[in-house]
């Protein structure tokens, strides 16, 4: 539930619009904007004035210089699952009992004997890491907004359409590329935990289809490009950190 309100609350800062992505002297606007406004006019004036291929090789280098953090992320994740996997039994067991029990004394002492299972397992169900994600959150936003307010970008096309202008075609692009994404991230993932993720899952892909109906093309290209890579990221990461699953941990030892 938390990691939904955090996606909510990240997609809607960066669709509804932040004072100063856009105002002169504002530290977000003239550090994170503003660089990216320049990276767009040099690669785009480098590439023949190509500027949709500029979006891409932007995308695709932010995207390389943060994939080390995600994968590192994706690991420690991994890592995480397998070890509540572990203890679920005893977990479960313990937070029945503090589900019904109406005694507070013994209530903290259950809570106290669950922490003591954490740390004797080595489990921190908090360290999830959250940090590469905020991380990316101020690049992306401002590249978002660079994207936005480039006129290079305003007055260009790309393949069929012109990036200054909204492209329906382009918006379901973004919209069915977020949604593949979202459903490769739920592989190898109990039903019962897909269930609760699914919600979130469609949340993304239905708020940048949304919003990429009206909005220049060169964002739903943008984030098309992203989602293509996540969907890659997380293929690899699948791949590198496979969780085997609890019972066939413990049938091995």
């Amino acid at each position: 539930m938390k990691k939904i309100s955090f996606i909510f609350i990240l997609l809607l800062f960066t669709l509804t619009g932040c004072q100063s992505a856009t105002t002169e002297g504002a530290f977000f606007h003239d550090y994170l904007v503003n660089p990216f406004s320049f990276l767009i006019h040099e690669i785009g004036t480098l590439l023949g004035g190509n500027f949709g291929v500029a979006i891409i090789v932007i995308t695709l280098l932010i995207r390389l210089v943060l994939l080390p953090f995600m994968l590192k992320t994706y690991k420690n994740q991994q890592d995480m699952k397998g070890k509540m996997a572990l203890i679920k039994p005893e977990m479960s067991a313990i937070q029945k009992k503090i589900k019904e029990t109406k005694d507070k004394e013994e209530q903290k002492k259950l809570q106290q004997e669950l922490m003591m299972l954490y740390q004797k397992n080595g489990v921190n169900p908090l360290n999830m890491g959250c940090l590469p994600l905020l991380i990316q959150t101020p690049i992306l936003i401002g590249l978002y907004y660079a994207i936005r307010s480039s006129s290079e970008i305003a007055s260009h096309s790309f393949l069929w359409f012109n990036l200054g202008q909204p492209d329906h075609i382009m918006a379901i692009i973004a919209g069915v590329v977020y949604l593949a994404q979202s459903r490769v991230s739920l592989m190898n993932i109990p039903a019962e935990q897909q269930a609760q993720m699914k919600i979130m899952g469609l949340l993304s892909p239905v708020m940048i289809f949304i919003f990429s109906l009206n909005a220049p093309a060169a964002l739903p290209l943008y984030w098309t490009v992203g989602g293509a890579f996540l969907i890659l990221q997380t293929l690899i990461g699948k791949t590198l950190y496979h969780q085997q699953p609890a019972l066939e941990k413990q049938e091995t030892q």
